[in-house]
């Protein structure tokens, strides 16, 4: 047999092999299984995002024999010939070549005939956007009022230039471009399925090359296959696509958080030995510094298997805020620019020298907090006639010194100081150490919890631990723990909360909570009523009972009390947020 390309071979032929576009699916699903069908739908999207996939299995789920629903059974004739293609009551047009009226009307002749094998014929138009206006007009009416047996599904990756008619008798989805993240998942598991050896960093590659199209991300990953050798590897991947190994990139990052220019331009000759795209590379650093941002303020939201993870943590921990937003900054102005320099490479050199230039030296990261010292005490008056007294006044004549008028005598001790000498309030104090308290990375690690004490109590405890992309987390947080079988650990979602929600997620969630208690488990998700507090429910309460707490502490402020009653103000609760 021929060998089948990847894009051909893992293309999904059911809505539970979709990766991704969960939003257009359930409603789909839920339409079929409460038999609340359109007459047309409009699929919109960039390419390669699954618009045609999901016409071909919404044609299955109508036609199945077992009857329409949203899990065709995919063995009758009619899910084969579909599958395959041939099916003669499944009309698929290319608009691009047939743009023609007259192709519009050769078709709409056979609208009012019954189909001949299955329970509906349909017509899916792929890139419905090129008919012409008069193909427009003709199939208008048709739209409008469809026999009974007919369904339109239209996909168009430009849905601006639709007519306005034509959009409102639509049911419109639009399709979005897939997460790199999301794209990386779905390659290790087709690479699995086939035996191919790689490496995630070359996953990752190919899925910020794809720019969101699957379809393209397994056209690259069959080519990389191709060009390695039977193996997809970080270096061959970065070869074909004409980029550069992220290491690098990291390089050059490293190197501007030292402050020397002597260790950034030797880092950027060493990337220069691979003759790089240096706009390519401004792009690069631009997405470390975005990576870095996020593991600074949201390290949960990072996939721990992005590319250079431990580089990326290191960076996080040397580098100041305000440093990464200065570099990101500098670098995104950059690249606006590198095209009128000299030669590229030069252009490239001034970015980074610019960011090393006016990068606050002076201002290091603040660690620790120490009280301002107190102004030196003034000269008092009552030196100044001594300083200028006579000369020929002998020293041991000196009269002695004039007492200081009223306002330089000292404040007695059970007189209160003036409030900028003052020690700061406890208010103060306590909303300094919360602005101190140390970055995530610097935290202490919680203890774990062992399996044998997993318990739904306190599962919240070990969400906490968990390091997990933020789809899979916003899920998780959403579950209760509800036991164990064996080496299967038993959760729930609430109905309210499955939007997000696909069988994937069962997978990785169960690998995590494998790496959590070094032991490998399955995990098995069920729909149902949440009973219990989940933890996104308790990192809600916490953040409540935090902002309840910081509006009492500022209400109780002398500063706060005295600015009220100066000026008959009032606290403005609403601008009021805890420092997390």
């Amino acid at each position: 047999m021929s060998y089948q390309v990847l894009a051909r071979k893992w293309r999904p032929r059911s809505f539970a092999e979709m990766a991704g576009q969960e939003h257009v699916l359930q409603a789909l699903i839920n339409a079929l299984d409460n038999d609340r069908l359109h007459h047309a739908y409009l699929f919109t999207g960039t390419r390669g995002v699954g618009k045609t996939t999901i016409g071909r299995i919404l044609s299955k789920c109508l036609n199945c024999e077992t009857g329409i629903s949203s899990v065709p059974c995919g063995q009758c004739s009619s899910c084969t010939e579909i599958a395959e293609g041939r099916f003669i009551d499944l009309i698929e047009v290319d608009a691009a070549s047939r743009t023609g009226v007259d192709d519009m009307r050769d078709l709409l002749d056979n609208v009012q005939y019954a189909p001949s094998r299955g329970r509906f014929k349909i017509y899916l138009i792929d890139e419905v956007h090129m008919l012409s206006k008069s193909s427009f007009a003709a199939l208008l009416k048709t739209l409008e009022e469809p026999p009974p047996h007919v369904k339109f599904l239209f996909a168009t990756t430009d849905p601006q230039k639709l007519p306005i008619t034509v959009l409102s008798r639509c049911l419109q989805f639009n399709l979005k471009n897939l997460s790199p993240e999301r794209i990386t998942q779905h390659l290790q598991f087709v690479l699995g399925e086939e035996a191919v050896p790689f490496e995630e960093a070359a996953l990752w590659s190919l899925a910020r090359a794809a720019d969101g199209s699957m379809r393209d991300a397994l056209s690259l990953t069959d080519q990389a296959i191709g060009h390695g050798g039977g193996q997809v590897n970080e270096a061959d991947v970065s070869s074909m696509l004409g980029t550069i190994e992220r290491s690098y990139v990291v390089d050059i990052c490293t190197a501007l958080t030292g402050g020397t220019g002597t260790d950034v331009l030797a880092a950027i000759s060493r990337m220069a030995e691979q003759a790089p795209d240096y706009d390519q590379a401004l792009s690069d650093v631009l997405s470390i510094w975005h990576q870095v941002a996020i593991l600074q303020t949201v390290p949960e939201a990072l996939d721990k298997g992005v590319g250079n993870y431990s580089e990326l943590l290191n960076l996080a921990a040397v580098a100041s805020k305000e440093d990464v937003q200065l570099f990101y900054q500098i670098c995104l102005l950059g690249r606006k620019d590198l095209h009128l320099a000299p030669d590229l490479k030069s252009g490239f050199e001034m970015v980074m020298l610019r960011a090393l230039a006016f990068r606050p030296d002076a201002n290091p990261p603040i660690r620790e907090a120490t009280p301002a010292p107190a102004p030196q005490e003034a000269e008092s008056p009552a030196k100044k006639p001594e300083a200028a007294a006579p000369e020929a006044q002998p020293p041991a004549a000196a009269p002695a010194p004039a007492p200081a008028p009223a306002a330089a005598e000292p404040v007695p001790a059970s007189q209160p100081a003036p409030q900028s000498l003052a020690e700061p309030t406890e208010s103060q104090q306590s909303s300094a150490a919360v602005q101190l308290e140390s970055p995530p990375w610097e935290q202490p690690v919680q203890q774990k919890v062992a399996l044998q004490d997993f318990t739904p109590d306190n599962w919240i405890e070990i969400r906490k631990q968990l390091t997990i992309g933020a789809s899979l987390g916003e899920i998780a947080s959403h579950c209760l723990y509800k036991g164990r079988e064996g080496s299967q650990l038993q959760f729930l979602i609430d109905n309210n909360q499955t939007s997000l929600y696909d069988t994937a997620h069962q997978q990785t969630l169960g690998e995590a909570l494998s790496d959590y208690f070094a032991e490998p488990l399955s995990v098995e998700i069920t729909f149902g009523v949440a009973e219990q507090e989940t933890p996104r429910a308790a990192d809600n309460r916490e953040k409540a009972e935090r902002l309840a707490e910081a509006v009492d502490r500022l209400n109780a402020d002398p500063s706060v009390i005295k600015f009220k009653q100066l000026f008959d103000g009032h606290l403005n609760e609403q601008s009021v947020r805890p420092i997390d």
